[in-house]
């Protein structure tokens, strides 16, 4: 007999939760979303009503009600949820970046491993279609050296042109995809160099283990379509280069969707909450660097 559908509740009700969290986990056939929980009930049920699920008005009576729990809220708001949900033994699917700051991060991935409960990241672009393919291809060219580049428009206007983002800028949000894509090519991270304005545009030089070095450039308010991309480049091969949009659509989801259910119900998955901490550390290192 098939496993039934993984209850998975979703904690939030903003945009990211009514523009991804919610259609994928109501989407199936998977998962089924058990509830929805957010700090105003009214938004919570409108957008649970809208995909047939309950809504809850106590954070405790919700966790009751699934086996696992997805987060869509802001990172000063998550460590505080989800050590709740962790210490009553609930599998989660985590936002990047885990938390606001370095020690809250910490405290929750203490949380996470003491429980012994399974988590899963929700870096977006590493479950792009061929992206395992082409980061493979990448470390085949045995690059000394890369570019990585993550460019938007979304602070300028839009659904999420306000609260954490505008103020402390692209490296908070955007900083974990991209720094995660360079360090899944060149090797772990080992030290930093940050130089520009968060809330403009932010430039990274970083080391790698092994002796690579990486440039990153990242900014949420420059006008244009959206680019991310990484290029490597060494002695031995011609360069590498993959640009991480022409992977991505509806079914990335869908396969968080599925990677998550088997990350709970299966083996761990190396996007996880410990692998949120790393990247934390990268990014706290840059923004005392940026004062």
């Amino acid at each position: 007999m098939p496993d039934l559908p993984l209850r998975v509740g979703l904690v939030g009700a903003g945009p990211w939760a009514r523009m991804v969290h919610a259609p994928m986990l109501s989407g199936g056939p998977e998962t089924v979303l058990a509830g929805v929980w957010a700090r105003d009930f009214a938004k919570a049920s409108e957008l649970a009503t809208k995909h047939h699920a309950p809504a809850f008005e106590r954070y405790e009576e919700f966790l009751d009600a699934c086996e696992a729990v997805a987060f869509a809220i802001a990172p000063e708001a998550q460590p505080v949820y989800a050590i709740q949900a962790a210490k009553a033994g609930k599998p989660m699917l985590l936002e990047k970046p885990l938390a606001a700051s370095l020690p809250e991060a910490e405290a929750l991935v203490d949380a996470i491993e003491t429980a012994g409960v399974r988590t899963l990241l929700m870096l977006s672009y590493r479950f792009s279609t061929g992206i395992d393919e082409q980061i493979a291809a990448a470390r085949a060219a045995k690059p000394t050296g890369g570019r990585a580049t993550f460019i938007h428009a979304g602070f300028l206007d839009g659904p999420f042109a306000f609260g954490w983002r505008l103020e402390r800028g692209a490296l908070l949000d955007l900083g974990p995809h991209i720094i995660d894509l360079a360090a899944s090519v060149l090797g772990p991270v080992t030290s930093v160099k940050a130089h520009g304005d968060p809330l403009k545009w932010v430039g990274l030089l970083m080391s790698h283990e092994g002796g690579a070095v990486s440039e990153v450039s990242i900014s949420g308010s420059c006008n244009g379509p959206q680019k991310v991309s990484l290029e490597v480049y060494g002695p031995e091969n011609p360069p590498f280069a993959f640009d991480t949009m022409t992977g991505m659509g509806p079914h990335v989801y869908a396969n968080i969707r599925r990677a998550f259910v088997e990350t709970v119900r299966g083996a761990p998955h190396a996007l996880d909450a410990r692998h949120g901490l790393v990247l934390q550390r990268v990014i706290a290192e840059a923004e005392a660097q940026l004062g």
